[in-house]
């Protein structure tokens, strides 16, 4: 269903069953006999196809969709898809027995990814993630999310995010970069964290902004990585410069990093093993999503689940993400990681795919322009060979796309 635009710049699929996700709308936004105008790249009328106005579909190229259903296109909302080389050798040490510190002793976790990407070109970080990029575009993911945070200096972190950049150039897809300098501690800072913390807010976040390098900052609270203080200065410096917000917090612990994400008004915390009632109460308070990650709780097997009874309870909005990186959720399927977080996280067929189209849009601040099929936004979608959406949720394995349109294209 790719092709030439009609004359007109306009094309309309007709004949679909619309899952339009459009917030406040009950079950879905389900639209039985449906159709879809796009102009320009953005949707002009997404409704029955029997009450579209004559105008919408005047001179279009028109597309029969056969009674396949169309979802907005998916959003992977936070990854760490730039990355070099891999850690399958953690993998084999860990499943012999070997700790998180004994592989860390032996030069493993982050600081192994940070020598990766310090070693390789720029070009060769495109290179490497393109696959990793065309495997979630072959789901229908339209929009991603890329962190740096491999890099830990000033050029290699600018490195990392002129790579995610040029993905952009490369593939039919829209990017967002995130500067993840906060993320861990590079070998040469010799444990000094405040250090560390003011090279981040004073140089490599000035610099990254100015380049205009990011379009949002997000950092690591936990005992491993920063502080809630340290991670203060940070977002502080970010709001200075007129970055929004994300937070890594609660994973492996409760230092209220859900409730100081908050406080800064963030877009979303993510992970959140760990978060308690007052940081939930706070998030909601704030609109701040939460964006559950469950490939790394798999693949690093944890125990603790996230309360998304809390999250519910609060009103909490949930995305859903891959997490993509080379450590803790080398994994490449937004349709996978949704089962993932109905079977092992118990969110339902309706939360696991707002999770990753309305409010994956919402945790990257990009809700007015991307995330459901309504007039105004982006002619985004996913067409499905499927009988019911249920389906994207309950396979595994399975890839039912059967065709993925980017700006109407």
């Amino acid at each position: 269903m790719g092709g030439a635009n009609g004359k007109s710049g306009l094309r309309v699929w007709r004949n679909a069953r619309l899952a339009t996700m459009a917030d406040g709308v009950a079950v879905l936004g389900i639209v039985e006999k449906g159709a879809i105008a796009a102009r320009d790249g953005l949707i002009v009328y997404a409704g029955a196809e029997a009450d579209m106005p004559a105008s919408a579909g005047q001179g279009a190229e028109t597309v029969d969709c056969e009674g396949r259903w169309i979802t907005p296109g998916l959003i992977d909302c936070h990854t760490h898809l730039v990355y070099a080389g891999n850690r399958a050798n953690e993998f084999e040490m860990r499943l012999a027995g070997a700790t998180y510190e004994e592989v860390a002793r032996a030069g493993g976790g982050i600081v192994s990814s940070v020598k990766s990407l310090r070693e390789a070109s720029e070009d060769e970080l495109v290179a490497q993630t393109l696959p990793r990029l065309d495997a979630l575009m072959a789901e229908g993911v339209t929009t991603v999310e890329v962190k740096s945070g491999y890099g830990l200096d000033l050029d290699n972190e600018k490195k990392s995010l002129r790579a995610a950049r040029r993905l952009a150039n490369e593939r039919p897809v829209t990017v967002r970069t995130t500067c993840l300098a906060a993320h861990a501690l590079p070998p040469e800072a010799h444990g000094g964290k405040d250090a560390f913390i003011d090279l981040v807010a004073g140089t490599i976040l000035p610099d990254v902004a100015a380049e205009k390098l990011a379009d949002a900052v997000d950092g690591f609270c936990e005992g491993i990585a920063f502080s809630p203080e340290q991670m203060a200065r940070v977002f502080d410096k970010a709001k200075a410069l007129g970055l929004p917000v994300k937070l890594h917090a609660d994973q492996l612990s409760n230092l209220h990093g859900a409730a100081l994400a908050a406080s800064y008004g963030a877009l979303s915390a993510d992970h959140l093993e760990y978060t308690d009632e007052a940081g939930a109460a706070a998030m909601a308070k704030a609109g701040t999503v939460a964006t559950i990650l469950p490939g790394a709780y798999y693949f690093i097997r944890e125990t603790k689940k996230p309360p998304v009874e809390l999250f519910r309870r609060h009103g909490v909005k949930m995305a859903v993400a891959t997490d993509s990186n080379p450590g803790t959720s080398p994994l490449t399927s937004l349709l996978l990681t949704m089962n993932m977080a109905a079977t092992l996280f118990g969110l339902t067929v309706d939360e696991c795919l707002a999770g990753v189209t309305r409010e994956a849009a919402r945790a990257l601040g990009l809700l007015d322009k991307a995330g459901t099929l309504e007039s105004g936004k982006s002619a985004d979608l996913a067409i499905w060979d499927i009988e019911r959406p249920a389906e994207l949720v309950y396979r595994m394995g399975f890839n039912p796309l059967h065709a993925r349109i980017w700006r109407g294209q």
